[in-house]
């Protein structure tokens, strides 16, 4: 018997009645119909995103209005952002409805902004700071999912109201430092004016320091001078206070000299003053003795000399008696002046001393401020390398703070608000969910298939086994009847994923190619298995098909399963399939592909290789279940 007609005999037997057909067909369908179904139910159920219910509880009581800040309601501006968004149904209720609704399932999940949650946010700027709180609510009674798609929306929510409240913050730090550049130029400027003054104040204090030296040693010396001026005021007052006393003990003789010379002239001039008295008495006394006239006269001519000498020396007495009284007042006077002029070299003499002590006091005061000076100036010449260093460093941060405008400004906040931007780099890309989960359940479908096929399909014709055919042709012949039914089954879900689907394909001869070799391999596959094990290899190709299920790395890596799951990744066929088809659905590495395709067919000639040698031991060993006659007639 040939191979085709062991083929043609097989189809015919499974074509012989209507419900034949009807079970061969219903079989064919069913890898549409589960990857169909499936990749149709979620071909993209993020864009249903906007029809899932969700409750939001606004019960912020927002921000009291300051001088500086208007009132302000952060939960309000969250609440109409993410209605306006739309990217959920979302449901503005109150705390009340929300847990009803999500007891009930009207709400997949919750969000709650709290009564602090503007609060919170404030606080940034205070000396309190604390975490503004989103509250997420989910019941996990209706849906499992819906409680992480509630966490990444919170996620989303929590990072723009971040990204806001850091764009603010970053805004307000961002002017301020603007502010703190201008006054950093201000200061700069002062500090350069600080250090002009201070150098010139330097210059000054030199020429200041020069003069107090200067002073210094001009009021030494006067201080010197001062002090020997008292020590002659000193002497002054000593010989004054000699002088007074001699002056007043000359002043006293003069005066008793000035009595004596007034009686004496008293004398003289009552002596010259009788001297006419005596002549007439002479004269009478001459007449009366009977002295003739001429004798009289003669006598009185003798006695002419005489009153000339006496009246010449009583003016001779008068006028040195005038002198000796001059002297006497001229004495007083001098002793008078001489007490005065002691009274006055003392006072002098004091005020020398008071001088002196005063010009010393001078002459220190001097040398200290002299002193001060120096120190003064090389204050100040410290001032002024430090105000020097000072505006060089004021210059040097104001250089280093960028002039930045508003429009700068606002764009530096947006970037520190939002440092890191997400740009993808798609070596390549599905397109949608569904998209990406089809090589998984192509490649699961394709495996189902051909196990349900083999629920109907005689994988090795016992009459030709009898025959003593060959072994290669009788298990070709197996192999090729559901491989063939399997190519119509893939062909029809390609149809469905490229077509009713609208998922894209990079290269559609490659994807249907893989397809077709996956089925061809999976039928080599459970051909084996019910050469060699008969029912119970049925029953383990249902195994095998749950291992590769979990191991195929078709919805999460690879790399995340356990140990002894990932090796078995690198063992089963199904995982070379999904890689192989995500290269070649997506635009990947078609070489990548191509190795993949070659470890197929490894498994291909592997299995067909055994599922040959099991009908070469049946062809020896025949019982009479061999001879039973075959369904096909």
């Amino acid at each position: 018997m040939r191979i085709p007609r062991m083929i043609t005999a097989e189809l015919r037997r499974l074509t012989s009645t209507r419900m034949s057909v009807l079970a061969l067909v219903a079989l064919i369908a069913v890898p549409v119909l589960y990857g169909g179904l499936y990749l149709w139910a979620n071909q993209d159920p993020y864009a249903r995103f906007p029809d899932v219910p969700v409750a939001l509880v606004v019960e912020d009581e927002g921000t009291a209005a300051t001088k500086d800040e208007p009132a302000r309601n952060v939960g309000d501006e969250v609440a109409e952002d993410l209605i306006a968004d739309g990217a959920f149904d979302w449901h503005r209720v109150d705390a009340a409805d929300a847990a009803r609704g999500l007891d009930d399932s009207a709400y997949d999940f919750a969000i709650t902004l709290p009564a602090d949650f503007s609060d919170a946010l404030a606080s940034v700027g205070s000396d309190e700071p604390r975490r503004a709180e989103i509250l997420l609510s989910t019941n996990d009674a209706t849906s499992y999912l819906a409680g992480t798609i509630g966490a990444q929306a919170v996620e989303r929510i929590r990072e723009s109201v971040a990204e806001q409240v850091g764009r603010e913050a970053a805004s307000l730090l961002l002017d301020s430092i603007s502010e703190i550049r201008g006054g950093m130029a201000d200061a700069a400027d002062g500090a350069s004016q600080l250090a002009d003054g201070a150098a010139s104040a330097v210059d000054g204090a030199a020429r200041l320091d020069s003069g107090a030296s200067d002073l210094a040693d001009g009021a030494r010396q006067a201080a010197d001078g001062s002090a020997r001026l008292a020590d002659g005021t000193a002497r002054l007052a000593d010989g004054s206070a000699d002088l007074a006393d001699g002056a007043a003990q000359v002043a006293d003789g003069n005066a008793e000299l000035a009595a004596s010379a007034d009686r004496l002239g008293t004398a003289v001039d009552e002596a010259a003053a009788a001297v006419p008295e005596a002549r007439r008495a002479i004269a009478d006394e001459l007449a009366a003795n009977g002295v003739d006239q001429a004798t009289i006269d003669a006598v009185l001519a003798r006695l002419d000399p005489l009153d000339e000498r006496v009246t010449a020396g009583n003016d001779r007495v008068q006028a040195v008696v005038g002198d000796i009284d001059r002297l006497a007042d001229g004495s007083r006077q001098v002793a008078d002046g001489s007490a005065e002029l002691a009274a006055g070299a003392s006072d002098a003499a004091d005020g020398a001393a008071s001088l002196a002590d005063g010009a010393a006091r001078v002459a220190d005061g001097s040398a200290q401020l002299a002193a001060g000076i120096g120190t003064l100036e090389e204050g100040l010449g410290e001032l002024a390398s430090g105000a020097g260093t000072l505006q060089d460093g004021l210059a040097d941060g104001v250089a280093e703070i960028p002039d930045s405008d508003q429009a700068t400004r606002d764009a530096q906040s947006d970037a520190i608000a939002d440092p890191v931007a997400l740009e993808t780099d798609e070596v390549t890309h599905a397109g949608t969910y569904g998209a990406g989960l089809a090589p998984f359940f192509a490649a699961l479908a394709g495996w189902i298939g051909i196990y349900a096929l083999f629920l109907i399909v005689k994988p090795i014709s016992r009459r030709a086994v009898t025959a003593l055919h060959s072994p290669i042709r009788i298990t070709i012949a197996g192999w090729l009847t559901p491989a063939a039914l399997g190519a119509v089954q893939m062909a029809a879900l390609y149809l469905v994923l490229a077509v009713t689907l609208g998922f894209a394909v990079s290269d559609p001869l490659a994807t249907l190619g893989i397809m077709l070799l996956a089925s061809a391999t999976y039928a080599a596959v459970i051909l084996a298995l019910n050469v060699w094990l008969g029912s119970v290899g049925q029953f383990l190709g249902l195994v095998l098909m749950v291992l590769q299920l979990v191991t195929a790395g078709g919805t999460f890596p690879w790399q995340t399963l356990p140990a002894p799951l990932a090796a078995l990744h690198h063992v089963l066929p199904m995982g070379y399939v999904v890689d192989a088809m995500r290269q070649a659905m997506y635009g990947g590495d078609l070489a990548r592909a191509g190795a993949d395709a070659l470890v197929l067919a490894g498994w291909l000639v592997g299995a067909f290789a055994i599922a040959a040698i099991g009908v070469t031991r049946m062809t020896h060993f025949r019982t009479l279940r061999d001879l039973q006659p075959s369904l096909i007639g």
